[in-house]
């Protein structure tokens, strides 16, 4: 159920969101909530809690992160207070379904097959996939390049089939720590994962090891999901979300996250 919609329909629906919020004293519904189906003036945003850096607890156990951040950026935007629940990946949407929360902050990919159940707002990131390698490797600028090479890969993700479609041989990890471990360490070739595992490990550790020799062509893009009888609620997110890519605060976030605008 992907929507093109236009900008004049999400300004629209924007600017009717900050009218009702200017109708409610103090202590009072704003109505904003009513208007989206909501029960009261309260956005209840489902997340893992466990996914750095987009849904974690810092060391003073505060929820955080980059989808935690965009969430509470477009309550604020449409008049609502937000309320995060944390919740297993496997049973996040089973939830969605039975109307526990409202929506979904957690890195949720848009597909054809959850488009023909969901509704999405417009997507709040974007990334490729990248082919890491060594800093002083020259050999490998290519996946065409990976024939013959060892890759680090963890065995249940799309980039270990990527990494055997283009005739590497695969040493099985857990995750990105244990690859870029391997990858730093000299015992194998590269890696391949998503650019925003590899961006939020530039902005926090020393990358100055290893590099990014190419990128897929094809994008991943993460939005806000709801149930189809919440429509209205995803058209108040994409007007939302239109004029925090306007004001700079998305490219605030990615910058402070992931070092740049990860959002377009």
């Amino acid at each position: 159920m992907s929507r093109n919609r236009a900008l004049l329909t999400a300004t629209a629906a924007s600017a009717a969101l900050l009218a009702l919020t200017g109708c409610g004293s103090s202590g009072e519904s704003s109505g904003a909530g009513d208007e989206l189906g909501l029960s009261g003036d309260t956005l209840v945003v489902a997340t893992e809690g466990t996914y750095r850096p987009f849904s974690y607890h810092d060391e003073t156990g505060e929820l955080v992160g980059y989808d935690v951040e965009v969430a509470q950026a477009v309550a604020e935007n449409l008049g609502l207070e937000v309320e995060f629940q944390e919740t297993q990946w496997d049973a996040i949407f089973t939830g969605l379904d039975a109307g526990r929360f409202d929506t979904i902050a957690n890195q949720v990919t848009i597909t054809p097959e959850r488009e023909e159940k969901y509704v999405f707002s417009t997507p709040y990131t974007v990334s490729t996939g990248v082919l890491v390698v060594a800093a002083d490797n020259d050999d490998i600028t290519s996946f065409a390049d990976l024939d013959g090479k060892t890759t680090a890969q963890s065995l249940t993700s799309n980039w270990n089939d990527l990494a055997k479609e283009n005739g590497a041989k695969v040493e099985a990890v857990e995750g990105w720590a244990q690859a870029v471990a391997l990858l730093e360490q000299g015992r194998v070739d590269a890696t391949i994962n998503d650019s925003l595992t590899y961006l939020d490990y530039a902005n926090t550790e020393d990358a100055s090891g290893i590099k990014v020799a190419a990128e897929t062509d094809e994008e991943s893009q993460s939005a806000f999901v709801v149930t189809p009888e919440r429509e209205a609620l995803a058209t108040a997110i994409d007007g939302a979300l239109d004029e925090l890519q306007a004001d700079g605060t998305l490219t605030e976030l990615g910058e402070k996250y992931f070092g740049e605008d990860v959002s377009q």
